[in-house]
């Protein structure tokens, strides 16, 4: 049976303004217990910010990370999917472009995000990336 995003994304999506400061973003994700965001402005997907990013985008160039926008540390240019798609497409995708995480859009508008966790997950649960994806975080 064909297996589409919709089935295996994740759905509760946070995200934040582009002109948000690096250590506001830093705390929601710390808060929120993530390690990626959406960045949107109004409801347009404008990028991605990973917890990595943060650090090697923003923090290793020094500065005040209060000063600092979001803006300035997330990945603009993006390899989309559709919720609709073929999970095989979504794996393409990734696997190509050496991507993590691909935020899933309708419309332009985010609705999701699929993760090589979520893969893991639905196709590997037994292998260690399917174990670490699966379990509870450590707080």
């Amino acid at each position: 049976m064909v297996q589409h995003v919709r089935d295996i994304m994740t759905s509760e999506l946070v995200t934040v303004e582009p002109l948000m400061s690096v250590t506001r973003v830093a705390q929601k994700m710390r808060d929120e217990d993530i390690g990626v965001v959406l960045v949107t402005e109004g409801d347009e997907l404008r990028g991605l910010v990973t917890d990595r990013d943060l650090v090697v985008r923003a923090l290793a160039e020094g500065g005040d990370p209060d000063q600092r926008t979001v803006a300035s540390a997330c990945s603009g240019d993006l390899f989309t999917v559709t919720p609709d798609e073929e999970l095989d497409q979504a794996v393409r995708l990734m696997r190509e472009h050496a991507v993590r995480r691909v935020p899933v859009v309708d419309h332009g508008h985010p609705v999701g995000i699929i993760t090589i966790g979520d893969l893991a997950i639905e196709h590997d649960p037994g292998s260690a990336l399917g174990d670490i994806s699966a379990a509870q975080p450590n707080e």
